[in-house]
């Protein structure tokens, strides 16, 4: 009887650890995601500069790179673009995909879609610099959050798996 009562109260303890660090990881995949995205926006951006595609095959292209969250919203725009236009196809891939993008990110991010596919390269290009830069602002925040939550929920699954099981003895 005592085997099983100290086995539960292992099992609360690792669980609520485990609980604390995934999701500490949430915070580390969102920066990981933005990172992905500024780097996916500047092979669209000189792809658009140098090949002249049109941009649903350019997200096409993109999104068949690798499979991941931030891959599958080019590759959904792409799939997107033959019932609508550009910017309301990025719109609806931007909010269909899930992610770990916060809701500022989101916004972000849909400020492409102003413009997509509406004026000359030269705009689409300046649209997707600026978009670029404040990837960057966010990226930074994202850090910076990253770096205190991924610490504060991993301390916060043990505290909490240890005062339950203290709570239970």
């Amino acid at each position: 009887m005592q085997m099983i009562k100290y086995l539960s109260l292992i099992m609360v303890f690792v669980a609520s650890s485990y609980a604390g660090v995934v999701i500490g990881k949430k915070y580390q995949n969102r920066v990981k995601e933005l990172k992905e995205m500024k780097t996916l926006l500047s092979i669209f951006l000189t792809k658009i500069k140098l090949t002249y595609e049109p941009i649903p095959q350019i997200f096409e292209e993109i999104g068949n790179l690798r499979t991941t969250n931030i891959h599958n919203i080019f590759k959904l725009a792409a799939h997107n673009m033959k019932e609508m236009p550009a910017g309301k196809a990025w719109e609806k891939a931007i909010k269909v995909q899930n992610t770990n993008l916060k809701k500022d990110d989101l916004e972000v991010l849909n400020g492409l879609s102003n413009l997509l596919g509406k004026v000359d390269i030269e705009g689409q290009i300046k649209e997707i610099e600026l978009v670029n830069s404040f990837l960057d602002t966010q990226i930074n925040e994202a850090e910076q959050e990253c770096i205190k939550s991924t610490k504060l929920y991993k301390k916060l699954g043990i505290v909490v798996g240890l005062t339950i099981v203290i709570i239970l003895i």
